[in-house]
């Protein structure tokens, strides 16, 4: 008799179980396609932060070329000045 019972709630438990799994097993496709939705956004970040990288470099080294071009004005300037 308690052996009936007890499998009587083993299969209620996995009949349970099933029924709570088959709703995520049946989105796992759409998980699975959003997952790579979302690599293939992390990849074109990865790139535009590459990017941003090279042209932060580019306006370092405009800016030093804006500051060296703005002292040698400014010793023409002085130049003729005098």
């Amino acid at each position: 008799m308690v052996t009936w019972i007890v499998v009587g709630v083993v299969l209620f438990a996995v009949v349970v179980l099933a029924l709570a799994v088959r709703p995520v097993l049946a989105r796992l496709p759409r998980l699975r396609r959003a997952a790579l939705a979302l690599q293939r956004r992390q990849a074109d970040a990865e790139a535009l932060r590459s990017a941003a990288e090279v042209l932060q470099e580019r306006a370092v080294a405009l800016q030093e070329r804006v500051t060296v071009a703005q002292e040698r004005t400014a010793l023409i300037k002085a130049r003729r000045g005098k």
